[in-house]
Formats: structure tokens, sequence, C-alpha cells
């Protein structure tokens, strides 16, 4: 029966060929979490792997106990090399700049449609597993083994709580132990601290650097190009110092004059003017007292030589020592180990070799290519952390893949060329249109390489920034949101009409009307007084006006000579005549 527990569906999941998940819109994204797409596992293993499995080992499984030996071995050497200046500082070149912050100080840059995965993701690598600080370790351990093995302690529903880093000497991969699914993973641990030993794929993240099929189902350290060279630098160096302690000191010779002494006693003369001049004290093994008896002469002591004649006399000489100039060899091997390590030599402070900024900006290039297939295989573990992460925290759906991990790019350098290329596109696709040479849909094929879908998508987004371009003119100019006015109906009466036949359909009651000079008014029928005024008013009628007006010509002859105009006092007398 199907194990149908949170543990054995997280298991049966990572135990399929590829993590394949469908959106709305039916759109497939697969994750490729052991790069069976490039590797195939171990079907792809070569001569070097196959010798060091033993013959009755079936379909490739686990690996021979020769074959974890040479590793060890292999990982004896690369801790050896850990303690040369030139390649400890290569691998902190390697770690320092995969591990970059940008301007915004984030080390790593997660982006997702679902803003509740990218706050998971978010609490998940920066404060579970706390990558500003613990990312550049795992990196350089990387680099140096080629593989480096993470520990995940996965809870149900908590998603991953802690992570555990493991050593390489001790663990092992172990592919198609299932003779049922060809595709499972599993990982050995001999002398795990919890007891374990067998884990499934969702509880280690392997992180290998996949360059060399002869390493599968490893990964190939960074280092390894220049481990034979290491060695051949170490004995050259070790022979250029044992010369120089040997050959280099200047000694003296002593020509002393034996005179007539006969030749059977010349040796022992000399001996005891050696004896006189210098001894040399050797410890006895057997008491711990030093012993004077013996005078042994080595390539570090002066020479004594016996001249007899003429006026020679005793003379004392400086025969000075071989100098050794010529190191055309040890820079043969140090230039061969850096084009081994791809780092350029300035960044280990060689810079004889440096002409100009542009050499340098040249070698930063081609190393920032080295950089990013490091991120890429980080990127591609820490995805795998994350599905683990998400798929615990009760996220199985197509969500599960959308999102997308990124680590900033170390060289400015190569940023600034990328921008200088598409400025250049731009500038010559002005320039064609500008001319009327050529037309827009040729420049979107040939120049911007977009195929006739994507044409059509841009255009219609350019018609969406054109639309916001005049909203947010008109809200500046003139404080009012295109976006949020109500357009004016066509025709207003029909528009009225419409509104009075939806109040009509309501049915119910009948709204009243206004209450304004009625009883039911707050402030009476009568609210601003008018009628109270309008009585204590004296007011001239329209009639008795008019009589009045109509009848100033004919008696204007009672009006006084000296005024020309009607006052309410000519007025007055002219009704009581």
């Amino acid at each position: 029966m199907a194990d149908t527990s949170f543990f054995g569906r997280l298991t049966k999941l990572f135990r399929t060929k590829a993590i394949v998940t469908v959106d709305d819109k039916g759109r497939r994204k697969v994750f490729d979490g052991d790069e069976r797409q490039q590797t195939n596992l171990s079907s792809l293993r070569d001569r070097y792997t196959k010798i060091q499995k033993s013959f009755f080992e079936q379909a490739g499984g686990a690996q021979s106990m020769a074959y974890q030996q040479v590793r060890r071995e292999v990982f004896r050497d690369y801790d050896a090399m850990d303690n040369d200046p030139i390649l400890a500082s290569a691998l902190d070149i390697y770690a320092d700049e995969s591990t970059l912050k940008n301007e915004f100080g984030d080390v790593m840059l997660i982006h997702s449609d679902n803003e509740k995965v990218q706050d998971i993701l978010n609490n998940l690598f920066y404060d579970i597993l706390n990558v500003e600080f613990n990312l550049w370790p795992w990196v350089r351990n990387m680099c140096k083994y080629g593989d480096f093995f993470l520990g995940l302690e996965v809870g149900e529903g908590k998603g991953i709580v802690n992570v555990t880093p493991h050593s390489v000497y001790n663990t092992e991969r172990l592919e198609r132990t299932d003779p049922t699914n060809p595709n499972s993973v599993k990982f050995k641990i001999t002398e795990d601290p919890n007891g374990k030993e067998e884990y499934e794929n969702f509880e280690i993240a392997h992180f290998r650097l996949l360059a060399d099929t002869n390493w599968l189902p490893y990964g190939k350290s960074m280092i390894e190009n220049g481990r034979r060279l290491w060695k051949q630098l170490s004995l050259m160096e070790d022979a250029m110092l044992i010369h120089r302690i040997m050959r280099a000191p200047e000694k003296r010779v002593f020509k002393i004059d034996i005179g007539n002494i006969p030749p059977t006693e010349v040796d022992n003369y000399m001996q005891r003017i050696i004896n006189k001049m210098k001894k040399v004290p050797f410890v006895d093994k057997n008491t711990g007292d030093y012993n004077l008896k013996y005078n042994m002469q080595n390539l570090t002591e002066d020479f004594y030589l016996p001249v007899r004649g003429g006026d020679s006399g005793t003379s004392i000489d400086n025969l000075a020592g071989m100098e050794y100039s010529s190191i055309e060899d040890i820079d043969y091997l140090k230039n061969k180990m850096f084009a081994a390590l791809k780092i350029p030599r300035a960044y280990l402070g060689y810079e004889e070799n440096v002409n100009g900024k542009a050499t340098l900006a040249a070698e930063d290039v081609r190393f920032a290519r080295t950089i990013e297939r490091i991120q890429r295989t980080v990127v591609s573990e820490l995805s795998k952390i994350a599905i683990v992460h998400l798929y615990a925290q009760g996220i199985q759906d197509s969500e599960m893949t959308n999102f997308t991990l990124s680590l900033v790019n170390p060289s400015t350098i190569y940023e600034q060329e990328k921008v200088n290329l598409w400025s250049e596109k731009v500038r010559l696709a002005q320039d064609i249109q500008g001319l009327n040479m050529l037309s827009k849909d040729w420049v979107y094929d040939n120049i911007f390489k977009l195929s006739g879908g994507e044409q059509d998508v841009q255009r219609v987004r350019m018609l969406e920034d054109l639309k916001d371009r005049f909203r947010f003119r008109s809200i500046e100019d003139e404080g009012n949101d295109p976006a949020t006015e109500d357009e004016e109906p066509d025709d207003i009466e029909e528009s009225i009409e419409k509104i009075k036949q939806e109040i009509k359909n309501k049915g119910g009651r009948p709204r009243e009307g206004g209450t304004y000079g009625k009883d039911k008014h707050p402030l009476g029928r009568d609210p601003l007084g008018d009628k109270e005024r309008t009585s204590k008013r004296s007011r001239t009628s329209e009639d008795k006006a008019l009589t009045y007006i109509n009848g100033i010509s004919s008696k204007r002859k009672y009006l006084h000579e000296d005024t020309d105009m009607l006052n309410e006092d000519n007025i007055l007398e002219d009704t009581e005549n």
C-alpha cells in the first residue's frame, strides 16, 4: 500500500525524474533538482568510475570501497592545497565573488508573483538559513571539494527548521538502489551523529560542480585541474630552497704551508690544524655528552688545502657561492596553475602582466562567467531547499515553483557591457526609423530578435504605457484622474426617463415630495416670516403708482420751477390738489 503520510508523499515527490507543475494558464514549469537532464545520473560514467567499481554491483548502484578510498585521498590533497597561499586565496575569491551584496545589501534576490510565497522564502533564507553569513563557507567548501552536503531538518506544517553540514569524507551518494525506481537517490553517512546513516533525497541538499563525467555522481573541485601542478610547483620550490641553502653561502679556502713535512705526515698535520681552528661538536646518543673526537667535513664547511714550495705561504681565500638566478621553471608552472584556477593574476597580487585597465577588464568578464557557473549550481540546490520548505508549508500546487532565486553578478564591467549593447541596439533602431530605411517589423525581427507573438505583446503594453502616461499628466496638470471619472451619457433625456422608470419599477409607498411651506416642515408653513413682514410694511400698489406717473405731465405747472426732478414732496402736493 502506498505511503500517504507527509514524509511518504515528500519522498515520492523527490524520487520522480523531475518536478513538473502546471499553472492556471496551462504553462508547465520543470524543476530538475538532480540535474538529470545534464548528467542522467550514473549512465554517463566513463572509464574512470567503472574501473573503481566492483564486479558484483548491479545496475551501477552503490559505489565500491575502493572508489570511496580514492575520493578520501583526493580530499586529503585538497586539504594540503588549502595551506598554499595562492590556492587558499583563490578559494576565498571564489566564495567572495559568488556571495556579493547588491546596492540594497541583499545577498540573494527572491522574486515571486505570489506575495505569500515570497514572504515565506524570505523568512526561510534570511531568518532560518541565515544565508548572509552561512552562504560564504558553503560556497567555499563546494569549490574546494567539488561537493557540499547540507542536511535538512523538515517538520510537517513547519517546513525546514534547521540545517546541518555533513563532511564529504563520510557522505556517499547512492543512485539506483531501488530496483523498482531507477530515479531514486539516497545518501549514506558513516559515523552519523544522529544514528540514521541513510537519508532520502529531500533530506540532503547536495551542492556539486558538474564539470566532468569522470567524477559522477559527485562534483569536480575548482582546484582539481591545478592539483598536479601544485605538486610539481612544491617540488620545484623545495629544490630551489635547498640549492640556495647549500650552494649559496660563501666558503673560505685555507691554504696552509706545510714546508718540509714528509708526505706521510701531511694528513696528521692538517688534521691538527683543523681541530685547532674549528671543531664541530656531536652529541653521543648513548651518553648524551658532546663528543669532540669527530670533525666531519660537509658542504657547508670551509676547505683546508696543504701547499708546499716557493714563496706560497699560508693564505685564506673566499670561494663565492653559486647563484640560482634563473626561476623560469617555477614561473612556467605558476602560470599554468593560474590558468587552471581561471582567476586574473591581478586579483592574487601578481600584476606584472597587466598592461592597462583594458586587459584587466577583459579578464574580469571571463572570470565573471566562471562565477556565474558556480552561482547557477548554488541557486539550483537553494531552489530544491525552497521547494521542500513550501511543500511542508502546505503549498503543493503550481505555486510551489512560482519563484526565482538569483545571486548578485560580481562584475560591474560585465553588467556595463550588457547595458552598452542594448544602448547601441536602441540607437541603431532610432537611426533606421529616422531615415525611413526599414520598417518597425524588420527592426523587431533583426535587431531585437522578437518573434511575431512577442511583438504583438509589446505593442499592447506600449498602449498601456501611453494610457498611464496620459493619466499621470492629467493628474499633475488638472488634478483629475481620468480613470475614475464617470462617462457622460449620450442622451440626457433618455437617461432621465430611464431613472424615472427604475424608480417607478421599485414599487412600494411613493416617495413624498418637499415639505417647504407646509405644516410638516420643521419651521412651519411660513419658515421665513414673509406674511408677518408684509403686513407691517406699507407699499404703494402698482395701479396707484401708474396713476401718479400719468398725472405728472398735466400738473407740472403746480411744481416748482427750480426743480426738474420728481421728489416725494411734489408728489404729495399734487395729490392734495
